[in-house]
Formats: C-alpha cells, structure tokens, sequence
C-alpha cells in the first residue's frame, strides 16, 4: 500500500453544534458545501478546490466518546489564499484569532478554534 494523499478529516457532533460547525466552516473558514452520498445519518461535506476534505456527521446520544480510544485531535490546517481578506472576514464574524510566521518560509499562520473547541490554522504562503 503507498498512501496517495490527504483524503478528508471527519468531525462528529450532536445536531445543533453538527449546524453551527457547518455554518462556521463555510462563513469563516470559506469551505463549500457540496454533495454527500445518501447515508443513514444526518451529516454535511464540505469542499475545497473541488475536493470533499471535511465530513461533517451527526453523533447519536451517549456516541460523542468511545471507551477506551485517545482523542488526540489538535487541528485541522488548511492552505489558503487572500490573507487580507480572511482576517477582515473572521473581524467581522468577531472570531478571535492568533497570527504567526514561520520562521525561514515567511509563511503566515492564522490559528484559531470552531464552535466545538477544534482548532483551525489556515496557512498562507510568503508575500500575501
């Protein structure tokens, strides 16, 4: 097996915060929603470039942790253009955010967390 790539990441959620992460990752984030196939649960997926990358999936009570599995989560990272846009946008959704360089690329960083506590870095290349 050689992997080929980064496929998707899959958050899963109670049916209120499942809509406000779908809400926050297409206003703030700039994700587009898109086709989903006919499962049997409620769930969204979002896109980037054409590309299915953030599965959005309805948790059923008790589900949200399964025993004896680490969470060890941290963040979903994402390459982005137009920086000076994307702060303007997350000011006005007032969405605190926290911004960073990489040291030698001069790549910036923006990092901040969605309604459930992921956190979010989107990257931008040197020069934007």
């Amino acid at each position: 097996m050689a992997v080929q790539g980064f496929a998707h990441l899959n958050l899963r959620a109670p049916r209120a915060l499942l809509d406000a992460l779908r809400d926050f990752y297409v206003d703030a984030v700039g994700l587009a929603p898109g086709p989903r196939p006919p499962f049997n649960s409620h769930g969204y997926w979002l896109y980037a470039g054409g590309r299915d990358v953030l599965h959005l999936s309805e948790t059923r009570p008790g589900e949200l942790r399964v025993p004896g599995r680490s969470h060890t989560y941290d963040h979903l990272a994402l390459a982005c253009d137009d920086l000076a846009g994307t702060e303007a946008r997350l000011r006005a959704l007032g969405i605190a955010w926290r911004r960073a360089e990489v040291p030698l690329t001069g790549q910036i960083q923006l990092f901040f967390d969605d309604p459930a506590g992921n956190g979010v870095e989107l990257n931008f290349a040197s020069g934007q």
